[in-house]
């Protein structure tokens, strides 16, 4: 997926006189992030309210909520008022993997948020270790055949954008693997460096320090096209399997029922800093491109990505 770099078409001073009196923002600006700091959601939402702080004039500050795999944020901030002064930092897993799997994590994201600006996609990578017998994606889909629910993959989890990757990697091959979850991508990484695991289809920006070193290599990338990371790994479109897309994705919401005028404006100036050259660094950084576009862009990137994994979902039968 190639980067675009969007113009905003409205100024910072923008002002809805008949809306809100005076310019946005009014005061003090908060983004909440449903995970830990120093992961790529916080390290995202950090440097994006630096550069709307500079914008607007304002403080905007990241306040971290974690738990439940985001949806502990999701709940607090589906329930605030719409005046765009508290935003929320969402990704894959807050927005798609955990409501998919569970229809009760307390907020619908259809309903119960508004979509101001996608930020950014980094897609799933298969990779093994570098010394691996088996180095190719059909080579990969043989071996599975030839030896049913007995080639280990690894994910961070059930319900992880791992683990969803290698169930559609499973309904696409026809094939059975034995899925093995870990707490976390640092332990995945060790054990699948140190042989314990044989593959996994791992998110980009975690597998990129691995592969760069020597330890791992990429044998596909669940993406439409390649990205420059990984200009000589093939994408899943390229090796026969049209629609195996799989990423994680980042983006900024708020409350439900903000208004259009006020959605604009924000989405505006997220564009705006989305530009700058040291957040394109940072977002490249992450392997995160495809990012800004307008409010439509991000909700009907969601739409789309809630149809995909509800069907995976269904059809590998996965419950929690």
């Amino acid at each position: 997926m190639k980067r675009r770099t969007f113009i905003a078409l409205a100024s910072s001073t923008l002002c809805f006189p008949s809306a809100f009196g005076q310019s946005y923002p009014t005061g003090p600006v908060k983004i909440i992030v449903g995970f830990s700091p120093g992961g790529g959601t916080d390290v995202i939402a950090r440097m994006i309210a630096q550069k709307l702080s500079l914008l607007w004039n304002v403080p905007v500050v990241v306040e971290n909520k974690d738990g439940a795999s985001g949806t502990l944020a999701g709940r607090i901030v589906a329930k605030l008022p719409p005046d765009g002064l508290t935003l929320l930092m969402v990704n894959f897993s807050s927005h798609c993997g955990a409501p998919v799997l569970n229809p009760n994590v307390g907020y619908n994201v259809k309903q119960d948020f508004t979509p101001i600006a996608l930020v950014g996609i980094s897609p799933c990578v298969l990779v093994c270790r570098e010394d691996a017998k088996i180095k190719t994606f059909d080579n990969v889909v043989k071996l599975c055949k030839s030896q049913p629910g007995n080639i280990s993959f690894g994910s961070v989890g059930v319900g992880s954008i791992q683990h969803l990757t290698l169930e559609m990697f499973n309904l696409r091959a026809k094939v059975e693997t034995l899925h093995i979850p870990y707490k976390g991508s640092g332990p995945l990484m060790a054990d699948l460096v140190g042989g314990q695991i044989a593959y996994s289809w791992e998110n980009m920006a975690s597998v990129a320090p691995y592969v760069k070193q020597g330890k791992l290599i990429a044998l596909a990338q669940a993406s439409d096209k390649r990205y420059k990371q990984f200009i000589d790994v093939p994408t899943t479109i390229e090796l026969g399997h049209p629609g195996f897309e799989a990423a994680t994705w980042y983006g900024l919401m708020g409350p439900p029922k903000m208004s259009p005028l006020l959605v604009q404006k924000i989405n505006d100036d997220v564009n705006k800093v989305m530009a700058l050259p040291e957040v394109l660094t940072m977002l490249d950084g992450l392997s995160a491109a495809g990012g800004g576009g307008s409010p439509k862009k991000f909700a009907d990137f969601i739409d789309d990505e809630l149809v995909r994994w509800e069907k995976v979902v269904r059809e590998a039968k996965i419950t929690v």
